[in-house]
């Protein structure tokens, strides 16, 4: 009996010890980023490095990584980056082409639908959240009904995207508050927000419960995520999987060297 008993805590300790578990979350790559491929060829190299999806694309690519066994991660949305949803005079126009869109997004298999907030042109931090929200409770039942989370991308104001309002994790997270359905999430950008505010671990833990999908890129410059650049990816990549994420994880750089080598590389840190 003693002997049965140190053998199992021999095993339960071998285990513990041995190589971790593989984290919750699964990998996709941003489309965007390596359009001088063809998205046939992008799809079959991200399912031979061992990514799940492709972010990004439009309604008639869709299918296309269905082919290869992989998913579209997130689906375009209703409307450009800096006329979004704090523009009440957009609202009927965006509502409307969100109730079209979420249920082909529902029917091609694709769980989310990407929004932004819009430029501020002036508008203060409470009217943008006041509006967002009022707009955005329109689409919730669509999203709901459909089975598709809406995620709201937070983009840097400071290089890449001049007056851009969801520029802070903490005015997206009143957004979210306020729509108030599990429905509808935020886009974590690591490098937008690193460039924002930085603070990334503590912050991926304390908003953890409204983060339905993750961007990644190197600081500065939105390249590869290797030694150039000053994120410990590695950490963050242990502290997303900290909280449980079960959702996506995406690489949006642009490459500047050899761009499926930089991928798998990108996809070996997250995978460790």
């Amino acid at each position: 009996m003693a002997r049965a008993a140190h053998a199992a805590e021999a095993d339960s300790a071998a285990v513990a010890g041995g190589a971790p578990a593989a984290p919750p979350y699964r990998q996709s790559v941003a489309r965007w980023c390596f359009s001088r491929m063809p998205l046939d060829e992008l799809c079959r190299e991200a399912r031979r490095i061992g990514l799940s999806a492709i972010d990004l694309l439009g309604e008639n690519e869709w299918e296309v990584p269905r082919a290869h066994g992989l998913v579209c991660a997130v689906a375009n949305g209703p409307g450009p980056i800096p006329d979004g949803w704090n523009r009440p005079d957009l609202h009927d126009k965006l509502v409307a082409e969100s109730e079209r869109l979420l249920p082909l997004v529902a029917r091609a298999g694709v769980p989310q639908m990407i929004v932004f907030s819009g430029n501020r042109r002036g508008m203060s931090d409470g009217d943008g959240i006041a509006n967002c929200a009022a707009g955005l409770r329109r689409i919730m039942p669509a999203a709901e009904r459909h089975g598709v989370t809406v995620v709201m991308e937070m983009l840097n104001s400071k290089v890449d995207h001049k007056d851009y309002h969801a520029d802070r994790t903490e005015w997206a997270a009143q957004v979210a508050r306020a729509v108030g359905s599990p429905r509808f999430k935020l886009l974590y950008d690591v490098y937008h927000m690193q460039i924002m505010e930085g603070d990334v671990v503590r912050t991926i833990g304390q908003y953890a419960p409204l983060i339905g999908h993750y961007h990644t890129a190197g600081v500065p410059g939105r390249h590869e995520l290797d030694d150039t650049q000053e994120l410990n990816y590695g950490r963050i990549a242990r502290a997303i999987a900290a909280t449980g994420f079960t959702g996506f994880v995406a690489h949006e750089f642009i490459p500047t060297r050899d761009p499926i080598a930089k991928l798998a590389e990108a996809h070996a840190i997250f995978a460790a």
